[in-house]
Protein backbone atom coordinates (compact mmCIF):
# COMPACT_ATOMS: atom_id res chain seq x y z
CA UNK A 1 0.00 0.00 0.00
CA UNK A 2 1.51 3.07 -1.11
CA UNK A 3 2.25 5.99 1.79
CA UNK A 4 0.32 8.98 1.21
CA UNK A 5 -1.14 11.70 4.15
CA UNK A 6 -4.70 12.04 4.92
CA UNK A 7 -6.71 15.20 3.59
CA UNK A 8 -7.55 17.53 6.45
CA UNK A 9 -10.94 16.83 6.51
CA UNK A 10 -9.36 12.53 7.71
CA UNK A 11 -7.34 14.41 10.19
CA UNK A 12 -9.50 16.63 11.48
CA UNK A 13 -11.98 13.79 12.08
CA UNK A 14 -9.39 11.80 13.90
CA UNK A 15 -8.71 14.65 16.52
CA UNK A 16 -12.63 15.02 16.89
CA UNK A 17 -12.86 11.74 18.01
CA UNK A 18 -9.96 12.20 20.20
CA UNK A 19 -11.04 15.20 22.17
CA UNK A 20 -14.12 12.91 22.80
CA UNK A 21 -11.37 11.80 25.83
CA UNK A 22 -12.27 12.04 29.64
CA UNK A 23 -10.06 14.70 31.49
CA UNK A 24 -10.34 16.47 34.91
CA UNK A 25 -13.58 18.45 35.21
CA UNK A 26 -14.06 18.13 31.26
CA UNK A 27 -11.20 21.00 30.98
CA UNK A 28 -10.04 19.14 27.72
CA UNK A 29 -6.30 20.10 28.33
CA UNK A 30 -5.03 19.22 25.13
CA UNK A 31 -3.83 21.04 21.68
CA UNK A 32 -2.77 19.15 18.28
CA UNK A 33 -0.53 19.96 15.63
CA UNK A 34 -0.50 18.01 12.01
CA UNK A 35 2.46 18.14 9.67
CA UNK A 36 1.33 16.83 6.51
CA UNK A 37 5.07 16.63 5.28
CA UNK A 38 5.36 13.72 8.00
CA UNK A 39 1.75 12.31 8.33
CA UNK A 40 2.51 13.16 11.81
CA UNK A 41 0.47 14.41 14.44
CA UNK A 42 1.96 15.86 17.76
CA UNK A 43 -0.22 16.54 21.38
CA UNK A 44 1.13 19.08 23.55
CA UNK A 45 -0.32 20.15 27.01
CA UNK A 46 -3.07 23.36 26.93
CA UNK A 47 -1.67 24.81 30.24
CA UNK A 48 -3.91 27.43 30.30
CA UNK A 49 -6.54 24.53 31.37
CA UNK A 50 -4.31 23.34 34.11
CA UNK A 51 -5.82 22.96 37.75
CA UNK A 52 -3.20 24.52 39.96
CA UNK A 53 -5.22 23.46 43.48
CA UNK A 54 -6.00 20.33 42.53
CA UNK A 55 -3.51 18.74 40.05
CA UNK A 56 -0.46 21.15 40.83
CA UNK A 57 1.81 18.98 38.97
CA UNK A 58 -0.64 18.19 36.41
CA UNK A 59 -0.40 14.80 36.69
CA UNK A 60 -3.78 14.49 35.75
CA UNK A 61 -3.20 17.34 33.10
CA UNK A 62 -1.28 14.09 31.50
CA UNK A 63 -3.95 11.48 32.03
CA UNK A 64 -6.46 13.09 30.36
CA UNK A 65 -3.78 14.12 27.44
CA UNK A 66 -3.21 10.28 27.28
CA UNK A 67 -6.88 9.14 26.95
CA UNK A 68 -6.67 11.92 24.38
CA UNK A 69 -3.84 9.64 22.53
CA UNK A 70 -5.47 6.60 23.04
CA UNK A 71 -8.60 7.92 21.09
CA UNK A 72 -6.27 9.09 18.41
CA UNK A 73 -4.84 5.40 18.27
CA UNK A 74 -8.21 3.93 17.75
CA UNK A 75 -9.18 6.30 15.76
CA UNK A 76 -6.39 5.87 13.55
CA UNK A 77 -6.62 2.12 13.42
CA UNK A 78 -10.52 2.25 12.66
CA UNK A 79 -9.69 4.63 9.58
CA UNK A 80 -6.75 2.32 8.03
CA UNK A 81 -3.95 3.58 9.30
CA UNK A 82 -1.07 2.60 11.91
CA UNK A 83 -0.53 5.04 14.44
CA UNK A 84 3.12 4.40 15.24
CA UNK A 85 3.53 6.49 18.51
CA UNK A 86 6.03 7.75 20.52
CA UNK A 87 5.55 9.62 24.22
CA UNK A 88 7.83 12.75 24.88
CA UNK A 89 10.16 12.06 21.81
CA UNK A 90 12.31 15.00 22.10
CA UNK A 91 14.26 15.87 25.36
CA UNK A 92 14.59 19.43 24.50
CA UNK A 93 10.92 19.76 23.73
CA UNK A 94 9.59 18.94 27.19
CA UNK A 95 6.31 20.26 26.32
CA UNK A 96 5.45 17.93 23.10
CA UNK A 97 3.97 14.78 25.08
CA UNK A 98 3.36 12.81 22.04
CA UNK A 99 4.09 12.07 18.18
CA UNK A 100 1.61 10.26 16.40
CA UNK A 101 2.33 8.88 12.70
CA UNK A 102 -0.42 8.08 10.73
CA UNK A 103 1.33 5.44 8.63
CA UNK A 104 -0.18 3.83 5.78
CA UNK A 105 -0.81 -0.19 6.07
CA UNK A 106 -2.66 -3.20 4.89
CA UNK A 107 -2.84 -4.05 8.50
CA UNK A 108 -4.68 -1.73 11.08
CA UNK A 109 -5.18 -2.92 14.45
CA UNK A 110 -8.19 -5.19 14.75
CA UNK A 111 -7.96 -4.76 18.92
CA UNK A 112 -7.92 -0.85 18.25
CA UNK A 113 -9.93 -0.48 15.76
CA UNK A 114 -12.98 -2.52 17.32
CA UNK A 115 -13.12 0.31 20.28
CA UNK A 116 -13.89 2.61 17.89
CA UNK A 117 -18.24 2.51 18.37
CA UNK A 118 -17.16 3.55 22.34
CA UNK A 119 -15.60 6.74 21.82
CA UNK A 120 -18.80 8.42 20.90
CA UNK A 121 -21.05 6.26 23.47
CA UNK A 122 -18.54 6.89 26.88
CA UNK A 123 -19.81 9.44 28.87
CA UNK A 124 -19.22 9.76 32.55
CA UNK A 125 -22.39 8.80 34.79
CA UNK A 126 -22.78 10.22 38.19
CA UNK A 127 -26.16 8.46 38.39
CA UNK A 128 -26.82 5.53 41.02
CA UNK A 129 -25.65 2.01 39.35
CA UNK A 130 -26.87 -1.17 40.42
CA UNK A 131 -25.75 -3.74 43.18
CA UNK A 132 -24.63 -6.06 41.02
CA UNK A 133 -21.49 -7.79 40.50
CA UNK A 134 -19.48 -7.39 37.82
CA UNK A 135 -18.33 -11.14 35.82
CA UNK A 136 -14.74 -12.38 37.27
CA UNK A 137 -14.38 -12.64 33.06
CA UNK A 138 -15.17 -8.82 32.32
CA UNK A 139 -12.39 -7.79 35.09
CA UNK A 140 -10.34 -10.30 33.83
CA UNK A 141 -10.61 -8.43 30.42
CA UNK A 142 -10.63 -5.02 31.59
CA UNK A 143 -7.09 -5.64 34.07
CA UNK A 144 -6.03 -6.84 31.09
CA UNK A 145 -7.09 -3.95 28.47
CA UNK A 146 -4.57 -1.89 31.03
CA UNK A 147 -1.50 -4.07 31.16
CA UNK A 148 -1.63 -3.59 27.22
CA UNK A 149 -0.90 0.00 27.59
CA UNK A 150 1.55 -0.62 30.43
CA UNK A 151 -0.44 -0.31 33.49
CA UNK A 152 -2.13 -2.41 36.19
CA UNK A 153 -6.39 -2.81 37.19
CA UNK A 154 -7.05 -4.27 40.23
CA UNK A 155 -10.63 -4.52 41.69
CA UNK A 156 -9.89 -4.29 45.81
CA UNK A 157 -10.91 -6.50 48.32
CA UNK A 158 -13.81 -5.46 50.89
CA UNK A 159 -11.76 -4.66 53.53
CA UNK A 160 -9.74 -2.22 50.65
CA UNK A 161 -12.28 -0.85 49.04
CA UNK A 162 -13.77 0.38 52.14
CA UNK A 163 -10.85 1.86 53.11
CA UNK A 164 -10.63 3.75 49.76
CA UNK A 165 -14.43 5.36 50.57
CA UNK A 166 -12.89 6.62 53.91
CA UNK A 167 -9.94 8.44 52.12
CA UNK A 168 -12.69 10.12 49.59
CA UNK A 169 -14.78 10.78 52.57
CA UNK A 170 -11.36 12.49 54.21
CA UNK A 171 -11.01 14.73 51.69
CA UNK A 172 -14.44 15.73 51.13
CA UNK A 173 -14.14 16.45 54.54
CA UNK A 174 -10.39 18.70 54.27
CA UNK A 175 -12.06 20.24 50.98
CA UNK A 176 -15.40 21.69 52.85
CA UNK A 177 -12.79 23.31 55.49
CA UNK A 178 -10.47 25.13 52.94
CA UNK A 179 -12.73 27.11 50.46
CA UNK A 180 -9.51 28.00 48.23
CA UNK A 181 -9.88 23.84 47.60
CA UNK A 182 -13.07 24.64 45.50
CA UNK A 183 -11.49 27.17 43.24
CA UNK A 184 -10.81 24.35 40.53
CA UNK A 185 -14.23 22.88 40.80
CA UNK A 186 -15.93 26.37 40.81
CA UNK A 187 -13.77 27.69 36.84
CA UNK A 188 -14.75 24.50 35.49
CA UNK A 189 -18.44 23.55 36.60
CA UNK A 190 -21.49 25.43 34.68
CA UNK A 191 -24.33 25.99 36.98
CA UNK A 192 -27.19 26.88 34.93
CA UNK A 193 -24.87 27.25 31.50
CA UNK A 194 -25.21 24.83 29.23
CA UNK A 195 -23.42 26.76 25.79
CA UNK A 196 -20.09 26.50 27.07
CA UNK A 197 -17.93 24.20 25.04
CA UNK A 198 -15.97 22.95 28.12
CA UNK A 199 -16.47 21.94 31.85
CA UNK A 200 -18.89 20.45 33.69
CA UNK A 201 -22.56 21.18 33.03
CA UNK A 202 -25.31 21.30 35.61
CA UNK A 203 -27.12 18.38 33.76
CA UNK A 204 -24.29 16.26 34.30
CA UNK A 205 -23.75 16.99 37.86
CA UNK A 206 -25.98 13.93 38.50
CA UNK A 207 -28.43 13.78 42.08
CA UNK A 208 -27.60 14.71 45.28
CA UNK A 209 -26.13 11.38 47.03
CA UNK A 210 -29.03 10.77 49.71
CA UNK A 211 -27.38 7.23 50.60
CA UNK A 212 -24.63 4.52 49.36
CA UNK A 213 -21.04 4.43 49.76
CA UNK A 214 -20.99 5.30 45.59
CA UNK A 215 -18.10 7.62 45.47
CA UNK A 216 -19.77 10.35 43.64
CA UNK A 217 -18.51 13.93 44.11
CA UNK A 218 -21.00 17.17 44.52
CA UNK A 219 -19.98 19.29 41.90
CA UNK A 220 -22.54 21.96 43.32
CA UNK A 221 -20.93 22.09 46.70
CA UNK A 222 -23.12 24.85 48.61
CA UNK A 223 -23.88 27.05 45.40
CA UNK A 224 -27.52 27.70 44.52
CA UNK A 225 -28.63 25.75 41.43
CA UNK A 226 -31.50 23.86 40.15
CA UNK A 227 -33.05 21.00 41.94
CA UNK A 228 -31.28 18.05 41.15
CA UNK A 229 -33.43 15.74 43.55
CA UNK A 230 -31.20 13.15 45.32
CA UNK A 231 -31.12 9.21 44.97
CA UNK A 232 -29.96 6.39 46.91
CA UNK A 233 -26.64 5.17 45.44
CA UNK A 234 -25.01 0.99 45.52
CA UNK A 235 -24.04 0.29 48.75
CA UNK A 236 -21.40 -1.52 47.52
CA UNK A 237 -19.78 0.24 44.67
CA UNK A 238 -17.39 -1.71 42.59
CA UNK A 239 -14.34 0.36 42.33
CA UNK A 240 -11.15 -0.27 40.30
CA UNK A 241 -7.22 0.87 40.93
CA UNK A 242 -5.44 1.61 38.03
CA UNK A 243 -1.71 2.32 38.67
CA UNK A 244 2.13 2.22 37.28
CA UNK A 245 5.09 0.97 38.22
CA UNK A 246 6.82 4.29 38.23
CA UNK A 247 5.57 7.99 38.80
CA UNK A 248 6.98 9.98 35.89
CA UNK A 249 5.37 12.12 33.25
CA UNK A 250 5.57 8.95 30.67
CA UNK A 251 3.69 6.98 33.07
CA UNK A 252 1.24 9.20 33.24
CA UNK A 253 0.68 9.60 29.56
CA UNK A 254 0.57 5.79 29.61
CA UNK A 255 -2.29 5.78 32.67
CA UNK A 256 -4.08 7.84 30.81
CA UNK A 257 -3.89 5.61 27.55
CA UNK A 258 -4.94 2.63 30.02
CA UNK A 259 -7.44 4.12 31.36
CA UNK A 260 -9.77 4.85 28.49
CA UNK A 261 -8.74 1.66 26.72
CA UNK A 262 -10.39 0.20 30.07
CA UNK A 263 -13.10 2.68 29.76
CA UNK A 264 -14.23 2.34 26.22
CA UNK A 265 -13.75 -1.48 26.70
CA UNK A 266 -16.41 -1.17 29.39
CA UNK A 267 -18.47 0.94 27.75
CA UNK A 268 -18.70 -1.92 24.78
CA UNK A 269 -19.76 -4.43 27.83
CA UNK A 270 -22.46 -2.47 28.96
CA UNK A 271 -21.13 -0.90 32.05
CA UNK A 272 -21.59 2.58 33.30
CA UNK A 273 -18.82 4.19 34.38
CA UNK A 274 -16.81 7.43 36.32
CA UNK A 275 -13.86 8.20 37.31
CA UNK A 276 -12.49 9.67 40.38
CA UNK A 277 -9.61 11.69 41.32
CA UNK A 278 -10.44 12.88 44.79
CA UNK A 279 -9.13 11.35 47.22
CA UNK A 280 -5.73 11.33 45.13
CA UNK A 281 -5.18 15.28 44.52
CA UNK A 282 -3.94 15.15 48.52
CA UNK A 283 -0.38 13.90 48.43
CA UNK A 284 -0.98 12.11 51.56
CA UNK A 285 -4.35 10.54 50.98
CA UNK A 286 -2.71 9.37 47.67
CA UNK A 287 -0.13 7.05 49.21
CA UNK A 288 -2.66 5.72 51.44
CA UNK A 289 -4.82 4.66 49.04
CA UNK A 290 -2.32 2.14 47.40
CA UNK A 291 -2.84 -1.18 48.80
CA UNK A 292 0.41 -2.05 50.75
CA UNK A 293 0.26 -5.78 49.70
CA UNK A 294 0.19 -5.09 46.26
CA UNK A 295 2.51 -4.84 43.36
CA UNK A 296 1.01 -1.51 42.11
CA UNK A 297 3.59 1.21 42.31
CA UNK A 298 1.29 4.37 42.11
CA UNK A 299 -2.59 4.79 42.13
CA UNK A 300 -3.35 6.77 39.11
CA UNK A 301 -6.80 7.08 39.09
CA UNK A 302 -9.83 5.27 40.61
CA UNK A 303 -13.01 3.87 38.40
CA UNK A 304 -16.01 3.80 39.62
CA UNK A 305 -18.22 0.75 37.33
CA UNK A 306 -21.10 -1.03 37.54
CA UNK A 307 -24.60 -1.33 35.95
CA UNK A 308 -26.77 1.50 35.49
CA UNK A 309 -27.86 4.62 33.55
CA UNK A 310 -25.28 5.97 30.68
CA UNK A 311 -24.39 9.67 31.42
CA UNK A 312 -25.49 12.56 29.18
CA UNK A 313 -22.78 13.83 26.70
CA UNK A 314 -20.92 16.83 27.84
CA UNK A 315 -19.66 19.77 25.59
CA UNK A 316 -16.30 19.28 23.46
CA UNK A 317 -14.42 22.55 22.01
CA UNK A 318 -14.58 22.96 18.54
CA UNK A 319 -11.71 20.87 16.85
CA UNK A 320 -10.48 24.12 14.76
CA UNK A 321 -9.59 25.53 18.59
CA UNK A 322 -7.28 22.26 19.36
CA UNK A 323 -6.16 21.35 16.50
CA UNK A 324 -3.48 22.82 13.17
CA UNK A 325 -3.00 21.81 10.22
CA UNK A 326 0.38 22.65 8.78
CA UNK A 327 0.30 21.65 5.17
Amino acid sequence: MSEHSPTASAVTALVEAATAAPSMHNAQPWRFRYAAATCTLELRPDPDRSMPRADPDDRALHLGCGAALFNLRVAAAHAGRHPQTALLPDPDDPQLLATVRLAATDRPSPGLAALYPAIPQRHTSRRPFADQDIPAELRDRLSGAARAEGAELAFPDPWHAAHLLDLVADAEGRDSLDPSRFEDVARWTRLGDASSPDGIPEYAFGPRKRDGAAPVRDFAGRRPGADRGSAAFEGVPHIALLGTAHDGRADWLRAGQAMERVLLLATLADLATAITSHALEWPDLRELVRDPTSAMGHVQILLRLGYGPPGPATPRRPVHEVLQIDT
